[in-house]
């Protein structure tokens, strides 16, 4: 099913760019009461938006905007939005504005109950909105993923996937499996989750009597993977007794099992998945050079939800929906849940969504509101941008204010981040964080480098 709302918005005809440029735009994402994925170029001059049936007028087909709401124009200073004295105002990135350019582009755009994504490049827009997968839902953004994926499984015999966790590296290890056309298994593998002294058995099975209590034969991971594909989660966190005989297994295809003196062929394709920077593990020693080179390429990044926020609404409303719950997001709501940046994605994400609903209904409402949402949910976007830049530092933030939220509890922070407790441990100790200063609230500058 093809989950898009053209038919709120009439956008007037524009001049076609060549595929190559960047048509730059505004995407409405929810309007009326309901998703939607309708582009609107910004090209040629400033245009207006309101529900005048005019010919210099984009119509967006909301009660709550006015004739000529607002005026939106490129400049060589930036983007200029101007209100055109309507009756509820209009607002970007959540603040009311008058007249105001901004340098880059903001975030979102609302006019009424409607709320509108900006886009440095509408032409993903322009040939599809949001679907429907047996899998999830699918926006533009990572159709295009998506298809990289699919030419990686045709074409070659490995993956490897970036992007911050809960982003859907697993869905798409799936899709590289669904593409190389092998009917035999997919074996996914958390490496984070693998207790040390173990993964070299579990990843090469072992003969009986290879220890003292190996009363049968076991096959391994790549055993179990035979005929089809293996994916390696958070392969960073792979044991370093591992790494160069999983690279032998990739090169020559024999697998020699613990306490077994004959290889075993094996054949199968190997799709890999993490957070951190390879390049910068490789460089400091914790993960194999020649190893990263095998697996490495091609590299597919999965963007985070703060960079898919057309799937944001559809997400929501489906969450609200669940167990035939007959809930619905308020406009304030996706546009706070917009302006949050989520560190565990899409997981965490629909885990606050959940106990806005519950709140909502607590309250006697069906409407959920961005006031239900918890204090804590995600991170305030300005902030971060405010505190730094850098990834990695925003991590940081991320899980200290996961531990806080959790008074030091590591499983429990762990579990909001999307992160397994062995990987978040590892990490507690490569950093020199003790947890255990997070379970008093008042230790809120408690942070060790």
């Amino acid at each position: 099913m093809v989950a898009d709302d053209q038919s709120t918005i009439r956008a007037r005809d524009a001049a076609q760019a060549p595929p190559e440029t960047a048509v730059p735009g505004l995407v409405v994402i929810f309007t009326r009461g309901q998703p939607a994925c309708a582009p609107i170029p910004l090209g040629g001059g400033a245009i207006e938006l309101g529900r005048a049936p005019a010919d210099d007028v984009v119509v967006v087909e909301d009660d709550q905007v006015s004739r000529r709401h607002a005026r939106i124009s490129l400049s060589g200073q930036g983007i200029e939005i101007a209100d055109l004295g309507s009756r509820n105002g209009t607002f970007v990135d959540g603040k009311q504005i008058e007249s105001q350019v901004f340098p880059s582009l903001p975030r979102v755009l609302r006019l009424g109950s409607t709320l509108l994504r900006f886009a440095a490049d509408i032409a993903p827009f322009q040939r599809g909105g949001v679907l429907q997968h047996e899998d999830g839902l699918v926006g533009p953004t990572l159709r295009e993923v998506r298809e990289k994926v699919a030419r990686a499984g045709m074409r070659g015999d490995t993956l490897l996937l970036t992007g911050p966790s809960g982003s859907g590296k697993e869905l798409a290890a799936r899709a590289f499996h669904a593409a190389t056309g092998r009917s035999g298994p997919f074996v996914a593998v958390n490496c984070a989750a693998i207790p040390e002294g173990l993964a070299e058995r579990l990843f090469f099975g072992a003969r009986r009597g290879a220890y003292s209590d190996a009363n049968a034969d076991a096959e391994g991971y790549v055993q179990a993977a035979h005929g089809g594909t293996l994916f390696l989660d958070e392969v960073a966190e792979l044991d370093a007794s591992v790494q160069p005989k999983l690279l032998r297994v990739l090169e020559t295809r024999e697998v020699v099992a613990l306490g077994d003196t004959r290889p075993r062929k094996v054949e199968f394709r190997l799709c890999a998945a993490t957070l951190r920077d390879l390049q910068a593990e490789v460089a400091t020693r914790r993960f194999r050079e020649d190893l990263y080179y095998r697996i490495g390429r091609p590299e597919v990044r999965i963007p985070a939800l703060t960079d898919r926020l057309e799937e944001l609404p559809w997400l929501v409303a489906a969450e609200l929906r669940r167990d035939g719950a007959r809930l619905a997001p308020s406009v304030g709501l996706l546009e706070s849940c917009a302006l949050r940046a989520w560190p565990g994605n899409v997981r965490e994400l629909l885990r606050e969504v959940r106990q806005a609903g519950l709140a909502a209904r607590e309250g006697g409402r069906t409407v959920v509101e961005a006031s239900d949402l918890a204090p804590s949910a995600g991170l305030d976007i300005t902030e971060v941008a405010k505190r730094t830049p850098a990834p990695v530092e925003m991590r940081r933030i991320a899980i200290e204010m996961a531990l806080r939220r959790e008074r030091g509890n590591v499983t429990r922070a762990a579990r909001s981040l999307g992160m397994h407790r062995n990987q978040l441990r590892r990490w507690l100790a490569r950093h020199s964080v003790d947890a255990a200063a997070f379970a008093d609230p008042r230790a809120r500058g408690a942070r060790g480098e």
